[in-house]
């Protein structure tokens, strides 16, 4: 629920030429800005990565050409959501999943305090890179994609991906690649234009018509909650409309796909908001950008899902959501 609100909301009673040209506005953006291209991922995006975390992944992301910080991003998001003391059914370990056994024989002194502690991510994410450097090592005459033998050979073995000459063709390896692939570009700042949605305009359809609805914590727009939502239950109904499945919660809902500028904000665009704009972790509000600088949102109890400046000082950053980018995220609660 967003607690900080600069402007207030223009409300039910904004007048009809301004939502007319609004409304136009939208669905121009939308449906005639489609076919641009994006650019190659470099560096990290703004907050992706929390911010303790954040020198770690940038060091020891670049360790070896396969990897780069935002794939070891992805991987350790996907593995443990950040959470230093995750732990799998399965006995999993720490933010990057070791298992003791890989552990023993792969953990690092990444901070040179003199051991090696599967619980502190100051050695746990250097010794996920070294990890994966190994691997591919290993790995670096096989014919293909580098990077895609490396993720490979973290999921189904170095031997698999040599035996097969690549990508052994095994479902689970190959989801887990798409996955870690895909997901690495909601932790890459861009650099170019990010491609514009092709589903925008039918997911504001949906928000536009739902202006005026009371606010409900907890919302999901089903017929127990009266058709009412909160924030992120508003997002991600508007975004169900067009096959897309988002999260639940804000925070997750912001790994959903790449993360335009500011200045290239077009409607359709996730918007977010923080009390700690260096931790996406820490998001929590989420509004659908409508184009003129302002957003659909369900904002706080006793307010209705209205429209709303989204130039505030908690204001976080945009994702772009897209298909792959929804379908690769952590199905598991993030903490």
């Amino acid at each position: 629920m967003r607690r900080f609100w600069v402007a207030g909301g223009i409300g039910i009673g904004l007048c009809l030429s301004f939502l007319g040209l609004l409304v136009i506005g939208t669905y121009s953006a939308a449906a005639g800005l489609i076919g641009s291209g994006g650019g190659r991922a470099v560096g990290l995006a703004k907050g992706a990565v929390p911010a303790r975390y954040q020198s770690l992944v940038q060091k020891w992301g670049n360790l070896c050409e396969a990897l780069n910080p935002a794939l070891l991003a992805a991987q350790l998001y996907q593995e443990s959501g950040w959470n230093p003391q995750a732990r799998s059914p399965v006995g999993a370990q720490g933010i990057g999943q070791f298992m003791p056994g890989t552990w023993s024989g792969h953990g690092i002194d990444g901070d040179g305090d003199g051991d090696r502690d599967v619980w502190d991510p100051a050695d746990a994410i250097p010794s996920a890179a070294t990890y994966d450097c190994e691997l591919a090592r290993y790995v670096r005459k096989v014919p293909g994609n580098p990077t895609a033998n490396m993720l490979a050979a973290y999921n189904a073995g170095a031997y698999a991906v040599i035996k097969y000459g690549g990508v052994p063709p095994y479902r689970e390896t190959q989801n887990y690649v798409k996955v870690i692939t895909t997901l690495q570009q909601s932790f890459a700042a861009p650099v170019g234009r990010v491609a514009p949605s092709r589903q925008a305009a039918t997911a504001i359809d949906f928000a536009q018509r739902k202006l005026g609805t009371p606010y409900l914590w907890g919302g999901e727009g089903t017929p127990e909650h009266r058709g009412r939502f909160d924030c992120s239950g508003l997002t991600q109904a508007a975004y169900r409309t067009v096959g897309i499945d988002l999260p639940r919660v804000a925070n997750d809902q912001y790994n959903a796909g790449p993360h335009p500028s500011r200045e290239e904000l077009l409607p359709g665009d996730l918007v977010f908001f923080s009390d700690d704009l260096t931790d996406s972790r820490a998001i929590r509000h989420v509004g659908l950008y409508v184009g003129g600088g302002y957003m659909i949102n369900a904002p706080f109890t006793g307010a209705v899902i209205r429209f709303d400046k989204i130039d505030t000082p908690d204001y976080f950053g945009a994702t772009r959501v897209t298909e792959d980018g929804a379908e690769a995220l952590p199905t598991r609660p993030q903490v």
